[in-house]
């Protein structure tokens, strides 16, 4: 099983668009796929129809009970979505309180890779959406995943969110054995302005070998499919941003295979 993490620490950069769109492209395609709403806010959960307080078992209780890693509360936990191929681990607000209780517990930050391994028989790939704060969800998914993805909004204020990402990756490498491997992924590019053109100069030339060399541009379908509750390649295939997350994926699974 492949994990993906997508994170930034700044909110608004089209991290929960760029899961569920990758995903429904993955699962479109015939692969089995796993989504991992880490995010107290539960974007992800609400943006597949589902509500977060109304489910017996989410993430939060996975964390929280070390009986609930068995394989079988994990797969209890999990939500067979409407869309073929495509399930789901939703999160809840509880997840906030998790820094006070867990925080300064010993292997804290390696839970969510237990979780997976209990099901990485059953998944070709897993997401993660991460919240956009540092604390213990993001650490467990960074330490989870096989890369990251760092969707950075091509404008002045997301530059500065994506500089307190390298510092955490910064940061965590301390105690990695491995070092995280990581994508960025320039969204909402509109190439009408100088602030998008500007800032997606900046990204390729302050990071150039991690930013991906296309662009996901601003498309009005990523909205129209989230209120459709639907992914957007399953909303409406054929249009620019669909199009676009189909070539990062094509990118990612090369990258994946050691191809690029």
């Amino acid at each position: 099983m492949i994990v993906w993490t997508v994170a930034n620490q700044k909110g608004g950069v089209g991290k929960t668009t760029t899961v569920v769109t990758l995903a429904g492209l993955l699962a479109q395609s015939g692969k089995r796929v796993l989504l991992i709403d880490t995010d107290p806010h539960a974007s992800l959960t609400s943006y597949l129809d589902y509500d977060s307080d109304t489910q017996a078992l989410s993430l939060y209780e996975l964390f929280r009970s070390r009986e609930g890693r068995s394989r079988e509360q994990v797969k209890q936990a999990i939500i067979h979505t409407q869309f073929e191929h495509l399930d789901l681990i939703s999160a809840s607000m509880a997840l906030a309180t998790l820094d006070k209780t867990l925080g300064q517990s010993e292997g804290m930050g390696l839970i969510l890779r237990r979780i997976l391994n209990q099901v990485e028989e059953f998944y070709d790939y897993a997401l993660i959406d991460c919240p956009p704060v540092l604390g213990v969800m993001m650490v467990n998914a960074l330490a989870a995943s096989d890369r990251v993805l760092v969707p950075v909004q091509t404008e002045f204020l997301a530059l500065k969110g994506l500089e307190r990402m390298i510092r955490t990756f910064d940061l965590m490498q301390r105690s990695c054995p491995n070092p995280i491997q990581y994508t960025i992924v320039p969204t909402m590019y509109d190439k009408r302005t100088r602030a998008s053109l500007s800032a997606l100069k900046e990204l390729q030339e302050n990071y150039p070998n991690h930013v991906w060399n296309s662009v996901i541009p601003i498309d009005t379908k990523f909205r129209d499919a989230s209120v459709r509750r639907m992914p957007p390649s399953y909303y409406m295939k054929k249009c620019r941003g669909v199009f676009a997350y189909e070539t990062l994926l094509r990118y990612l699974v090369r990258l994946a295979k050691g191809a690029v």
